[in-house]
């Protein structure tokens, strides 16, 4: 079908396609821990989900020269790319929320702060790397999440308007983010629960992509 005008679906990958936070949460472990800094869940989905890998470094490796900041960090990616291989598995609905995109000519957009290489490989493992107009990468940009600009990029590149799309994010950066660009935002309970996410501007939240009352929501919204 013709593309549906001003609509589009813009989405996170990590902890919102697939639920992949106790993986990155055992690679920052891996890395930061012999650096004095350990982390359970709540305290990773305040400092550390979400997050670009800039503003990472900025917190928690600032002592460190350029070149071991990047050694970190790329060791940590690459323990996570290794644990994730073969443990990627979609959030539950969300094959079939694609589908019914793909047949009512609905644009998609994924909006990450996570680094190119982990990105397409998180779609390439769920099998829907060509689903998406365009993958936005925050650390690519001039302002990663929780500034507007990923969504705002991936607005214009779908040629959507912010009052007719809706974001899917898990964590409260990446939901600040969506917010800010005027984009009405769901929050996925991956990581965080309701209240955390309404708190951080999701307009509801849920799930997985099966929940009822988000499947109404997303009919309404992009009128199929």
């Amino acid at each position: 079908m013709p593309p549906q005008s001003g609509r589009a679906l813009l989405f996170d990958i990590d902890g919102t396609l697939t639920d992949t936070d106790a993986l990155h949460l055992q690679a920052f472990n891996h890395v930061f821990a012999p650096r004095g800094h350990v982390f359970d869940r709540a305290r990773a989905a305040r400092e550390l989900m979400g997050f670009s890998t800039a503003s990472i470094i900025e917190r928690f490796l600032a002592d460190e020269p350029p070149h071991r900041q990047s050694a970190i960090m790329e060791e940590k990616e690459a323990f996570f790319r290794e644990l994730a291989s073969e443990k990627i598995q979609p959030v539950p609905g969300l094959m079939a929320l694609l589908d019914l995109a793909d047949r009512a000519g609905v644009p998609m957009a994924a909006v990450t702060n996570a680094p190119r290489l982990n990105a397409e490989m998180m779609l390439a493992g769920l099998g829907i790397a060509d689903r998406f107009k365009v993958v936005v990468i925050g650390d690519e940009l001039a302002h990663g999440k929780p500034h507007p600009l990923p969504y705002l990029h991936g607005l214009h590149v779908t040629g959507a308007s912010a009052g007719a799309s809706i974001a899917f994010e898990d964590s409260r950066s990446g939901i600040r983010s969506a917010s800010a660009a005027g984009i009405a935002t769901v929050g996925m309970r991956t990581t965080l629960g309701h209240d955390d996410l309404i708190e951080a501007g999701a307009v509801m939240t849920a799930e997985s992509f099966a929940a009822g009352e988000l499947l109404e929501m997303i009919a309404a919204q992009m009128n199929w």
